[in-house]
């Protein structure tokens, strides 16, 4: 596949990152010397330098030859028009990201396809709703949903006084009968491992697994962690991301706080948001923290455009009392670094959108694409298709890429945690675990 991407910051560059891993030719078009000269020494891809809604910089990077094009420049205007500019050129699928209101996300006035474009990512809704599903679940540090929320993608961190700490993947196994999962990857250092039953889980390990919603509490009984329901919400961040998720928790009952330096802001959203208490004030006032009940707060949510004040401010927030802490972060070295210092859990603007970019790349019957950002990884929901010479064949006897692995069957209404006997049928939806340079064989196996 030929793709073009306009715009070489971090989500330009973790798309473009991710795709040319995978063997596709991929054209970057920057206007900004440096960020231009960064992504050529990083990612193996043609950097062009100029206006991606250039139609003489389109031609330079063979836009009519391209089969994607993707424009994430931080300039709506920009990446609509370079949109626009593909239609022309006939380029079967273009992606535009769009930040403002008035295109796009609740009361938005643009029809994608009628300019031709086929997905318009808002980067704030997107991240909101991720938001929202990681605080569903108690101590997971990252959650994706597969088969209408029936089975279920988490990441969790070990600690010294986990049950399963010191424990290998061959008695884990031995207990599968009460505790049906698949330990899809263990993150260990920042090295991904793809394990087997002698591999050992060690405390500061990240244990990724999948398992289905029914079989949830029990897992995490297993995993020591106790059952807490969330009650309590507290958001730090009057901005978009901050104003959605508040909506979206009030809306279930949850008891909501926000906390934002801006004045005009804060009581924008309060006449808005009747349920949310609204607080003008710093994340760092440690007094308006106290006095309004940290330390009774089941969960706290910092998202302001500050990465380093949304780690500070998480972890100020626990020493007080917090149960749990999520930041918003996409600066890569500090989304790897927050989780050892002690906030239970990150999300990235910059991966979010590179999510919703990536299943329209992906060839096959692809439903779903969830990027794991400490394993460089990717969990992916494929239909086995009518065609396929797997059906009927037994997982033992069947030689996956290297580098995947399968954590689901789902079937109708089932959904299975697989075992070695357990066969595949034309029409199963396949969950699969999988690193960046199995992703093409893993399509290919699959179509």
């Amino acid at each position: 596949m030929k793709g073009i991407i306009v715009g070489a910051g971090e989500v330009g560059y973790h798309i473009a990152d991710r795709l040319s891993s995978e063997g596709h030719d991929i054209i970057v078009i920057e206007r900004d010397p440096g960020r231009e000269r960064l992504l050529a020494d990083k990612v193996n891809a043609l950097v062009i330098h100029g206006n991606g809604a250039s139609s003489e910089i389109l031609e330079e990077a063979g836009i009519d030859e391209a089969d994607l094009f993707v424009a994430v420049t931080d300039q709506d205007e920009v990446n609509l028009v370079a949109c626009l500019m593909a239609e022309e050129y006939h380029v079967p699928r273009k992606i535009a990201r769009i930040k403002s209101i008035d295109y796009s996300g609740e009361g938005g006035k643009l029809d994608a396809s009628r300019f031709g474009i086929d997905l318009l990512i808002n980067p704030q809704s997107v991240v909101a709703e991720e938001i929202f599903h990681v605080v569903q679940y108690t101590r997971a540090s990252e959650v994706a949903e597969f088969a209408d929320g029936r089975v279920i993608f988490l990441g969790y961190p070990i600690t010294e006084h986990s049950p399963i700490a010191g424990i290998t993947l061959k008695e884990l196994g031995d207990i599968r009968g009460l505790y049906r999962l698949v330990v899809t990857a263990i993150n260990r250092n920042d090295e991904t491992i793809i394990p087997r039953g002698e591999d050992t889980i060690r405390a500061g390990d990240i244990v990724y697994l999948v398992c289905t919603r029914t079989d949830l509490s029990a897992i995490e009984y297993l995993f020591g962690f106790e059952k807490r329901e969330t009650k309590k919400v507290f958001i730090l961040g009057g901005g978009r991301v901050g104003y959605e998720v508040a909506r979206m928790m009030c809306g279930l009952r949850y008891e909501v706080k926000l906390i934002d330096r801006d004045q005009a802001r804060c009581k924008e959203i309060a006449d808005r948001l009747d349920d949310v208490l609204v607080l003008c004030a710093g994340g760092t006032d440690v007094d308006t923290l106290k006095s309004e009940g940290i330390a009774d707060t089941d969960v706290f949510i910092a998202v302001t455009s500050d990465d380093k004040a949304n780690i500070l401010c998480s972890l100020l927030a626990k020493r007080y009392g917090t149960n749990r802490a999520v930041a918003l972060v996409d600066q890569p070295e500090l989304l790897t670094l927050a989780p050892s210092l002690g906030v239970d859990a990150t999300i990235s603007p910059r991966l979010a959108t590179a999510s919703a970019v990536l299943r329209f790349v992906r060839r096959g019957e692809v439903l779903k694409v969830a990027p794991v950002e400490h394993c460089n990884a990717e969990v992916l929901e494929m239909i086995l298709p009518s065609s396929t010479s797997l059906s009927g064949k037994k997982l033992t006897d069947i030689h996956f890429p290297s580098g995947s692995i399968v954590g689901s069957i789902v079937r109708g209404d089932d959904a299975l945690i697989p075992t070695g006997d357990d066969v595949l049928m034309a029409g199963d939806h396949v969950i699969v675990f999988t690193l960046p340079e199995a992703v093409p064989k893993v399509e290919k196996f699959f179509s």
